[in-house]
């Protein structure tokens, strides 16, 4: 069974930092690796995704303050999030598509809270 395990978020205040992460096993092989977050009553919108190779994509409201990194090695990918703003403030969903039997499918994690509050 596929899991993609998450950890890092967390309460922070305006201006501050955090670094989400996830992992799926290292058997496994994994292609295009992202991040999506939902705020409630919000749908959940794409907030950065990067390849195999590194290229990175990042919704308009993150560029330049959240930025998106990989270890092909672990299958990691990891979200630095720095001037996080209250805005911010969602659940943050990792997604992966994986390649099992030469079927290629869409997994999300668990999913973690980051609250940006005063």
């Amino acid at each position: 069974q596929v899991q993609l395990v998450e950890s890092g978020g967390g309460l922070v205040q305006p201006g501050g930092s955090l670094r989400l992460s996830c992992s799926a096993s290292d058997s496994l092989s994994v292609s295009r690796m992202g991040w999506y977050r939902q705020a409630p009553g919000n749908p959940r919108e794409r907030v950065a995704v990067i390849t195999t190779g590194g290229t990175p994509n990042y919704a308009d409201s993150v560029k330049g303050r959240f930025t998106i990194s990989r270890d092909n090695a672990t299958n990691t990918v990891y979200l630095q999030m720095n001037s996080l703003k209250s805005e911010d403030t969602a659940v943050y969903y990792c997604n992966a598509l994986i390649t099992i039997l030469s079927m290629t499918r869409n997994y999300w994690g668990q999913g973690t809270q980051v609250t940006v509050s005063s």
